[in-house]
């Protein structure tokens, strides 16, 4: 199995996704779309412009 994003509809039937590791377990999820349209765009958005992404650590 390999990282995936998944896309579902919520209970309030607004678009989201996950994106979960290789052994199941959800490393993150988005806010929720309106348009699924819009959750497909930001998924796209981070595959193409976030491959090397910095870490800000505030704590």
């Amino acid at each position: 199995m390999a990282y995936k994003f998944e896309l579902y509809k919520d209970k309030a039937g607004q678009f989201r996704f996950r994106f979960k590791a290789p052994n199941g377990e959800t490393m993150c999820s988005s806010e929720g779309y309106t348009a699924k349209a819009s959750a497909v765009n930001a998924i796209d958005s981070i595959k193409k412009n976030a491959p090397d992404a910095t870490m800000d650590d505030q704590a």
